[in-house]
């Protein structure tokens, strides 16, 4: 029996008809979905869910639009391609998760010249101040000593320590809001 009777007879629910026409039509439909998809498995999937389909669906066929083979072939094409935009979605989908979670949470670059600049205004507001006022900072601040230390370090009373650490970080202060 040609295609086209076969398919007139799956429409009505004939199982027999629905065997040959599968028999018929299985390596055609098998052959044009893998060389849209290529996976072997998935190729084997989608020509199932194809004859699947054109059991159920066997009654929208019209002869006089096409021969059976064509018909069949193009709900096997249109699925093929379904498939492979769908895995191409996912891919990419994946892909554009993936980037975020394993990117970085800040733009580096932005970050590396933001601290290298607060580090030119520090060092130019540092040099702005006095040469006690600015190692009593530098100690205290970069280095960790407490005041007491800076003043024994530096040899000069605990009360200047404290005074000079005072003016200086003001004008540190001031100098450095001039920079934002």
């Amino acid at each position: 029996m040609e295609p086209e009777e076969l398919l007139v007879l799956v429409a009505h629910g004939d199982q027999t008809a629905f065997e040959e026409l599968y028999g018929a039509v299985s390596g055609p439909v098998y052959g044009l979905v893998r060389r849209v998809v290529r996976d072997p498995a998935q190729s084997e999937e989608v020509a199932q869910e194809v004859l699947l389909e054109l059991w159920r669906s066997a009654a929208r066929f019209d002869p006089e639009r096409g021969s059976a083979l064509a018909w069949i072939l193009t709900l096997a094409h249109r699925r093929a391609v379904d498939r492979v935009r769908s895995a191409r979605a996912a891919s990419e989908r994946d892909q554009r998760v993936g980037r975020r979670a394993y990117g970085p949470a800040f733009d580096q670059v932005a970050e590396a010249v933001e601290a290298g600049l607060e580090r030119d205004w520090v060092r130019r507001c540092l040099d702005g101040l006095t040469q006690l006022q600015r190692q009593s900072v530098t100690l205290a601040y970069y280095e960790g000593y407490t005041y007491r230390e800076v003043a024994q370090r530096l040899s000069v009373p605990l009360g200047t320590v404290k005074t000079r650490m005072r003016d200086g970080l003001t004008r540190l202060r001031e100098c450095l809001g001039r920079a934002i």
